[in-house]
């Protein structure tokens, strides 16, 4: 599209295709959600959208994803992608960042249908928008965020190195629940599958930058 050239950035592993959703994705996307994201007990998100009847959920999903593409400013985006496996969208893996070409911060967020969770897919599409924001994007740090009680987020930020970066007491479903910050500079980085981003050049103006390949900022 060529007003729109975010819809042709593609990010690709050796499983998984990461991509602004199409409406048909959202439709699949909906699905997944239906499905279950995570033990009905536990509440990973600090908005529980999850727990929304099964009549409202699926549009809720489509909305506030169209809403996230709606509101993208070169100063104030979120990089919605949905995650393709095997040809099926099994969830969805967002990156943003406010004020990005001054801060050169992004935080990520994420969720996977459970019956895709448990085979590494997680760390695999977290990997791939890092390397989109330090590779592509020239990032200095990214900032991630997790529920004490849920023990695979907080893997998935060790094994790409990740480091404690405060706490954070929250309220969630009328509950004390509290959160450990995590952050990743640009240094301690290494993807562990490869990564390749398809279409970005066209797209840097979007995400605040030039319409030439950033350069590396160097040392924060």
């Amino acid at each position: 599209m060529r007003h729109w050239p975010v819809l042709n950035l593609r990010l690709t592993t050796p499983r998984l295709e990461l991509r602004l959703p199409s409406l048909d994705d959202l439709d699949e996307l909906a699905d997944r959600a239906l499905e279950g994201v995570h033990d009905p007990d536990l509440m990973p998100f600090g908005v529980p959208w999850t727990d929304a009847p099964a009549d409202e959920l699926p549009g809720n999903v489509v909305r506030y994803q169209l809403g996230l593409m709606a509101r993208w400013q070169p100063g104030n985006w979120c990089c919605n992608f949905v995650v393709v496996h095997e040809g099926r969208v099994i969830g969805t893996q967002d990156l943003t960042a406010r004020s990005f070409p001054v801060t050169r911060e992004v935080h990520t967020g994420s969720w996977l249908g459970r019956a895709h969770q448990g085979q590494g897919l997680g760390t695999e599409m977290r990997a791939a928008v890092l390397h989109l924001a330090f590779e592509g994007l020239a990032a200095r740090t990214a900032v991630s965020s997790a529920f004490l009680d849920n023990p695979a987020s907080l893997a998935v930020s060790r094994k790409l190195g990740y480091r404690p970066d405060g706490m954070e007491v929250h309220q969630v479903r009328g509950r004390r629940a509290v959160q450990q910050r995590l952050r990743l500079d640009r240094s301690a980085f290494i993807a562990p599958v490869p990564v390749k981003i398809h279409g970005l050049e066209p797209c840097l103006p979007h995400f605040g930058l030039s319409d030439s390949a950033p350069s590396s900022p160097g040392p924060a």
